[in-house]
């Protein structure tokens, strides 16, 4: 199991596909050049990803592996949101790194693709999207609720055109809380179950920096203008924003 495999390849990769920056048939030549190949020669069983990155792929990694199953693991946007600002800094949408990627898409000739680092391929909605003329104004915060709310858009949307046989859909609150949603994910995935599995989920993994921030009154407002309408369809409306503990 990998986290967010060949991420500097695929970062760019997708948000490219995202942004109509390349087709389908481009992003489907490079996931072969590296995910097909690794599944190919990992000599394994299984083979599987833990990447948002991965999310503005879905159509074509359905099609380069038709036996795959895609997990929608979803979190609190709050926490989410939190986490990518505090956390992340200026590895996610900050002003420098947004302002070059964006010189970058509306004018190439004149300013080249930054190179494949994290802080400059976060996407952009541009053109005809809904969100394209008020995202020149948000703040980095902003910028990040507005990722978490559209990413999942995509995922619901393109999920919904597999058969429901190869998707699940999870939220990590209740995977760390009810023993039945874990055993549920292994049995979707054909893993053996064991009780004692429960408790891989029961505190945070690999966190580099162990820290956890509540929204303020601004954040707080300025999320639910951005993400509301999908914190309500992912089922965390009447959820309170909760405090992890380390």
């Amino acid at each position: 199991m990998h986290h967010e495999y060949m991420v500097q390849i695929v970062q760019p990769l997708a948000v490219r596909r995202y942004m109509g920056l390349i087709d389908s048939a481009q992003a489907s030549r490079v996931l072969a050049e590296t995910h097909t190949a690794a599944v190919r020669y990992s000599g394994k069983d299984y083979w599987g990803d833990s990447s948002n990155k991965l999310a503005w792929l879905i159509p074509e990694l359905a099609a380069l592996f038709p036996d795959a199953k895609f997990v929608h693991l979803v979190r609190d946007g709050r926490k989410v949101a939190s986490s990518y600002f505090h956390k992340l800094g200026d590895e996610c949408y900050d002003e420098v790194s947004t302002r070059v990627f964006r010189a970058h898409v509306e004018d190439p000739v004149r300013n080249p693709a930054p190179p494949p680092e994290k802080k400059y391929w976060w996407p952009l909605p541009l053109g005809c999207h809904p969100d394209a003329d008020r995202f020149r104004n948000f703040d980095q915060f902003q910028r990040i609720a507005w990722h978490w709310s559209e990413i999942n858009r995509v995922i619901l949307k393109a999920l919904a055109q597999l058969a429901p046989s190869r998707c699940q859909f999870v939220r990590l609150e209740d995977l760390r809380s009810s023993p039945g949603v874990a055993r549920a994910l292994y049995d979707f995935l054909n893993l053996s179950y064991r009780d004692e599995n429960f408790a891989a989920f029961a505190r945070p993994h690999n966190v580099n920096r162990p820290q956890d921030k509540l929204l303020d009154a601004t954040q707080r407002a300025q999320f639910d203008s951005i993400a509301g309408a999908m914190m309500e369809r992912l089922g965390y409306s009447s959820r309170e924003e909760y405090v992890v503990n380390y």
